[in-house]
């Protein structure tokens, strides 16, 4: 529990020593059936658990980590998960003894300090051995858990100071030996959870985590163990070699970037995180010294390892999306986190509310920072959510938490050439958002409506797709919890495109006792209340002024634009009527104001 664990946890691994050569072709065989197994894994706990943030959310994956620690494959989950996952079982790994490994051990972890993301990340991990007991790889499941046992239902605390305040950590324990439940152990896991539906969900990782056991077995009797460890090292190798060659094509220097967050949780404003990409030949360091590191700032605290991943998930975004999404993009890269900064805590800081930001801050750094070198591949692969209003409270059941994960349009920008769309950013995008009827058969709340904000998403030469205002009713008496930031620093617009709007969020909407949420909100709702949530939209991608006029046009007959917008942001004057529906693009005066617009720019610029 110390920055030396982390510089041990994130250390290069040696190849897997192996005998046996193998070919491209069988190595590619060999590495998507590694590929199925996780889907499959991970489709298995999706379909198994009941909790919406893990069946209906998607906030789970499935990874490969080889017996050095090497992350080998990952499954279609949440990217960011994918790229922490391997951290907690090296920490296993490097324990063997101490936890006495062996064939149908299953193994749990979820500690920030031992190589975790956050607690509510519950990482459920087992070894595969060889016929012959040659420890040759670990499946892992990793998926969001709505509670921790922590002060706070969810594991978010607002005001926490330390991560004993979150909930139960756990470096690692064993729950499975040698294929044999340990009920004791199992039942204190689940204790300390408030949430029915956790022992299912728990049991659901450990099921989905043996199936996948089963068939690398499988394969390992197949190709043979000798095989399959030199199609682990060939695939990591080949994706090393092509990072390199894309970081190669780009041009040397040292791209840097600051974005800002709002305040941390009691109100301290512009927490930092600063980037510096630098490229030299074939190598990249991204570099997040000068990150904000003043040690009174509360709940803006990453972990190590999930700064990590944050930073690879925009890596990997920004380079061709065929090359294997595993070790070897840690091995062409050198990530350097100063200890002691909000993305490299000293122990025991909360981190619960760390993976919303400065996490997302730390890959918007990234690409705005890389926007320099690759803007064609620059989108920024985050939400900026602040957090999403969680609503509690209880039944003839217990407890019950409406996470606030269900359908909303927010944060989609654009990238070159491609309007933002869709309802969430594309990579954590694969975060999928559940289902609005789904939340009201569990829940006693009401969706009252989502719409899309006319000019919701930023101006560009392709546009940010709108954020939504959801509006919400609670029928009961209930807790409300949420922590507003992006609204002093919405989504930063890339190449030249205007910033998303911000977020705004209200509670008892529409009633006398409306307020705004500033900052944080910890409040009792009476029955009926409504709760009115501005989501921000993407941010644009290149001038507003080099968007196609009859695009404009469409833009506004789709309602994603208003004619004020258009003319204004776009320099597009119309004609017609939307009532009408014939709306058309009077070229002439479009180009008389675009002249007009762009020598404004330019004088402003020059003063």
């Amino acid at each position: 529990m110390s920055f030396e664990l982390n510089r041990q946890l994130a250390e290069r691994r040696a190849p897997l020593p192996t005998v046996a050569a193998v070919d491209p072709v069988t190595a590619d065989i060999i590495r998507g059936a590694f590929e199925t197994v996780c889907f499959e894994a991970a489709t298995h706990l999706g379909r198994a658990a009941s909790s919406p943030i893990i069946n209906q959310s998607n906030e789970r994956n499935a990874a490969i980590v080889d017996a050095c620690g090497r992350l080998a494959m990952g499954a279609i989950g949440t990217p960011h998960l994918t790229f922490v996952s391997q951290l907690t079982v090296r920490y296993g790994l490097m324990h063997r003894e101490d936890y006495e490994w062996g064939p149908g051990d299953v193994f749990l972890g979820n500690d920030p300090d031992y190589g975790g993301g956050h607690l509510p990340d519950y990482n459920v991990y087992s070894p595969v051995y060889s016929d012959d007991g040659e420890l040759i790889v670990c499946l892992a499941l990793q998926a969001h858990q709505g509670d921790t046992g922590g002060k706070d239902p969810g594991g978010f605390t607002l005001e926490a100071t330390d991560i004993f305040t979150e909930g139960l950590a756990i470096p690692c324990l064993k729950l499975v030996h040698r294929g044999e439940k340990r009920k004791d152990v199992i039942k204190l896991v689940e204790r300390n959870n408030r949430f029915a539906t956790f022992a299912g969900d728990l049991a659901a990782m450990i099921g989905g985590v043996q199936q996948g056991v089963v068939r690398l077995q499988a394969l390992l009797r197949k190709w043979g163990a000798e095989t399959v460890k030199a199609a682990i090292n060939h695939s990591i190798e080949h994706t090393e070699k092509r990072f390199r060659e894309e970081v190669a094509k780009w041009p040397d220097g040292t791209y840097e970037a600051t974005v800002l967050i709002d305040h941390d949780t009691l109100g301290t404003k512009d927490v930092k995180v600063h980037v510096a990409c630098t490229v030299a030949g074939n190598q990249l360091t991204v570099d997040l010294t000068g990150t904000d590191d003043r040690q009174e700032l509360v709940g803006v605290w990453n972990t190590f390892g999930n700064s990590r991943s944050y930073v690879m998930t925009q890596l990997s975004a920004a380079v061709d999306p065929s090359i294997v999404k595993n070790e070897g993009l840690f091995d062409a890269v050198e990530i350097v986190i100063p200890e002691g900064c909000i993305a490299q805590p000293p122990p025991n800081k909360p981190a619960a509310l760390g993976s919303f930001h400065p996490a997302c801050e730390i890959t918007e750094a990234v690409c705005l920072a890389l926007s320099q070198v690759v803007p064609e591949r620059s989108q920024p692969q985050l939400y900026k959510i602040g957090m999403p209003n969680a609503v509690i409270g209880f039944d003839e059941n217990g407890m019950w938490m409406d996470q606030g994960v269900d359908c909303r349009s927010m944060d989609s920008s654009a990238v070159k050439g491609i309007d933002g769309w869709g309802s969430c950013p594309v990579s954590l995008g694969n975060l999928l958002l559940s289902e609005a009827e789904d939340a009201e058969s569990r829940f006693p709340i009401l969706n009252i409506s989502r719409e899309m904000t006319i000019d919701g998403g930023g101006a560009g030469q392709w546009r940010g797709a709108p954020g939504s205002l959801n509006v919400k009713q609670v029928l009961v008496p209930t807790m409300a919890m949420a922590w507003m930031v992006s609204a002093d620093h919405p989504l930063r617009g890339m190449c030249g495109g205007d910033d998303a709007i911000p977020y705004s969020n209200y509670f008892e909407f529409g009633s006398p006792a409306q307020y705004k949420v500033e900052r944080t909100a910890q409040a009792q709702l009476p029955a009926g209340a409504v709760i009115a949530y501005q989501h921000g939209g993407g941010a644009g991608f290149g001038p507003p002024l080099e968007r196609d006029p009859e695009a404009v046009r469409d833009d506004v007959l789709d309602e994603y634009v208003s004619i004020r917008a258009a003319h204004d942001k776009y320099g597009v004057v119309l004609t017609g009527s939307l009532e009408e529906y014939d709306l058309a693009v009077d070229r002439p005066a479009t180009e008389a104001l675009r002249r007009k617009l762009r020598a404004g720019q330019q004088l402003e610029a020059a003063e």
